[in-house]
């Protein structure tokens, strides 16, 4: 065993992406024919996909697996071809990728966008690989692209090359939006494409509707919990725990050091604290997100298991099983002062994708990070009706206000030496 870890050293998070990717592919066939699959992907192709348009229902389980299986491999193969070494933003990128291709990303509404990325890329002589985590996390805006095929008022050709053009804008703009935006939070929003995207999706969205173009949302979203991926996703999660502790010399050396870290962006767990600590965290993680979703009766919609997955993804760029249960425990608190449940759709959506706030609850403490939940939990229902649901990272677009509101606040009553006087006296209360 020792001699194959040896053989592999290196590729450790390759390997595991691919495996996912090929899950993916296996999956699919599996739950649904050829014939289903193919029809379920046209469906896909061809349908608007502003928030929330739920895979499982518009088409079927086995379309969706399979639409996630082709932006994985798709990802994965641009990052051989630029031959990028597999870190922890490499995780977070593929598997946000992932779970958002079940609701909302198709490998054709991307393409535009990852276009433009490109095109930035040569307009300012850099390599493309400077730039392709930019471009992937942001195809975030890709139900743009099929929204302007049915909303503008021209024929179908030109909708559709129109469409085309407005991507690759939105993907050539994109790169230096999202270097600003970093600052604006101070890196403690882990998801700040979402912020940049929904800001420019806003902007876009105000200039159509003053010509008259309104983009709506919409709400398709599957129901139940299946008893299929409740045992797949913790079977996957157990699995990917397991690599990791195989990989650490079946050891959990390393998991105390990890949980030191606050997750402030940049905070790649990889790099820091190897592949085999990353993967066990990313499977605590994983199953920490699912028993939530079962504890509060929510949905294994493709919208929650994307969530579910995007989390699963950050777990080796930022969130940790210390610093997420005080964000994820500030939303379920926020229902009992609002008028939503812990069931509500959005609601779910928000306890999981709170992760991305995971830093504040670090830095600052669980009191902290309980109370950027709640905050999330609100802006997050007021804020896709902004941009029409086009920003497929709503959820990063609120805990970017979040932390802009919050951050100060907290950095100016730490700096005041309040919290460090009353450390002291509990220091002396105890001698």
């Amino acid at each position: 065993m020792g001699k194959l870890r040896e053989q592999i050293k290196g590729k450790e998070l390759k390997i595991f992406s691919v495996f996912t990717m090929i899950l993916l592919f296996v999956t699919a066939f599996l739950l649904d024919t050829p014939a289903d699959i193919g029809k379920g992907m046209i469906t896909i192709v061809l349908s608007r996909d502003t928030l929330i348009t739920d895979y499982f229902e518009l088409a079927c389980y086995g379309a969706a697996f399979f639409n996630a299986g082709l932006i994985m491999a798709s990802a994965i193969f641009m990052m051989h071809r630029l031959k990028m070494h597999f870190t922890g933003l490499t995780m977070a990128v593929l598997f946000i990728n992932v779970g958002f291709a079940l609701f909302g990303k198709n490998p054709i509404n991307v393409l535009p966008i990852i276009i433009g990325t490109w095109l930035y890329a040569k307009f300012h002589k850099a390599h493309m690989s400077r730039y392709i985590y930019t471009a992937l996390f942001g195809s975030c805006l890709s139900p743009l692209v099929t929204e302007m095929g049915y909303l503008l008022p021209f024929s179908p050709v030109w909708n559709f090359v129109l469409a085309i053009v407005i991507g690759i804008f939105v993907g050539f703009i994109l790169p230096p939006l999202a270097m600003h935006t970093a600052s604006m939070h101070m890196g403690y929003n882990l998801l700040n494409m979402g912020f940049a995207a929904g800001m420019l999706a806003f902007v876009i969205v105000c200039v159509l509707q003053s010509h008259g173009l309104v983009c709506n949302s919409v709400f398709i979203w599957k129901e139940g919990r299946p008893l299929f991926l409740i045992i797949g996703l913790y079977g996957y999660f157990l699995l990917t725990a397991l690599y990791g502790f195989w990989l650490n010399g079946k050891s959990l050396k390393g998991m105390k050091h990890l949980l030191k870290h606050p997750g402030r962006a940049v905070a790649d767990f990889v790099m820091m604290d190897g592949e085999g600590t990353t993967l066990m965290n990313m499977g605590a993680v994983g199953v920490i997100s699912l028993t939530y979703i079962l504890l509060v009766k929510g949905d294994l919609s493709g919208p929650v298991i994307g969530t579910i997955l995007t989390a699963f993804g950050f777990s080796a760029f930022g969130v940790h099983v210390k610093n997420f249960p005080p964000v994820l425990l500030g939303v379920y608190l926020s229902t009992f002062f609002s008028n939503y449940t812990p069931d509500t759709p959005g609601i779910q959506l928000a306890a999981i994708f709170a992760a991305g706030l995971a830093p504040i609850a670090g830095q600052f403490g669980i009191l902290a990070g309980i109370i950027a939940g709640m905050m999330h939990a609100s802006v997050s229902m007021c804020t896709s009706a902004l941009y029409g649901g086009l920003n497929l990272y709503n959820n990063g677009f609120s805990t970017g206000l979040v932390a802009i509101v919050m951050v100060p606040m907290l950095e100016s009553f730490m700096s005041s030496g309040f919290v460090e006087e009353i450390k002291k006296k509990k220091a002396d209360r105890k001698k």
